[in-house]
């Protein structure tokens, strides 16, 4: 019987341990899914610039966004960021770009990235996005002519 008890307590200390260390996991995994597309290849690849950047930002920011208390002023900088986005989105996709939609979503995720409460992994991120979203400046033309 004495037997049976250390048995089961190990297995059990060693699931109630064991998962959850399993499901941090998940998150390296999408990161690593991240770090796999090569930069080189990214900026060389029509498609990254021409949706996957918006919604590869929108996603960062839904990330930090779903941590965030509700009716705060991280979560008011976040909204901003998210609705500057969708404008600039909107705007290049309809030929009408303007490097100042672009510095408002930039400076809207410097604010974000500058005052917010969030683990370095996501403002690492989100200072990515930010050097990314500087790329496109460059970019945009070729890929979202004005009309």
């Amino acid at each position: 019987m004495n037997r049976y008890f250390i048995r089961t307590t190990i297995a059990s200390g060693l699931l109630f341990f064991a998962v959850p260390a399993f499901c941090q996991d998940r998150d390296r995994d999408r990161d690593g899914d991240r770090d796999r597309d090569s930069y080189y290849n990214q900026t060389r690849d029509e498609s990254f610039w021409k949706g996957r950047l918006f919604d590869r930002v929108r996603e960062d920011i839904d990330r930090v966004q779903a941590n965030t208390p509700a009716f705060s002023a991280d979560e008011f900088r976040l909204a901003r960021a998210k609705q500057e986005l969708s404008e600039l989105q909107r705007d290049a996709t309809s030929g009408r770009f303007a490097d100042k939609d672009l510095e408002d979503v930039v400076r809207a995720i410097n604010r974000v990235v500058a005052d917010n409460r969030m683990p370095d992994r996501d403002r690492r991120l989100l200072s990515d996005d930010v050097s990314r979203l500087q790329e496109y400046k460059e970019h945009h033309e070729r890929y979202y002519p004005r009309g």
